[in-house]
């Protein structure tokens, strides 16, 4: 019988991966460097707060929602700066996983 964390069944956790893992494999600019350090930590962000969070009660719970919430904007705002490809999908899908993470509160 296999075992998860309460994070690993969220549809939230594994989209918020999917743009972690996109970020990175995506190809940024010459000279967009920094705006791609930002946008995988941001990026992280999101992912490692997100399942933080569901393991926490209460407020605690509530500020690594916030969190993970102002991370995915941040890395949406990225492909407003740089345009890349899979960027508007990427935006979609932050923009949904911050939607469920309001549900989740």
């Amino acid at each position: 019988m296999s075992t998860y964390f309460p994070h690993e069944r969220l549809d939230a956790y594994r989209r918020a991966c999917s743009v972690a893992r996109r970020v990175r494999a995506t190809p940024f600019p010459r000279g967009d460097a920094p705006l791609k350090d930002q946008a995988k930590r941001a990026a992280d962000s999101v992912v490692l707060n997100l399942a933080e969070g569901v393991g926490r009660a209460g407020k605690d719970r509530q500020r690594h929602f916030r969190i993970a919430i102002g991370s995915a904007a941040e890395a949406s705002a990225v492909f407003d700066l740089v345009d890349l490809p899979g960027g508007a999908e990427s935006q979609a899908e932050l923009r949904r996983v911050a939607a469920m993470l309001r549900k989740l509160r």
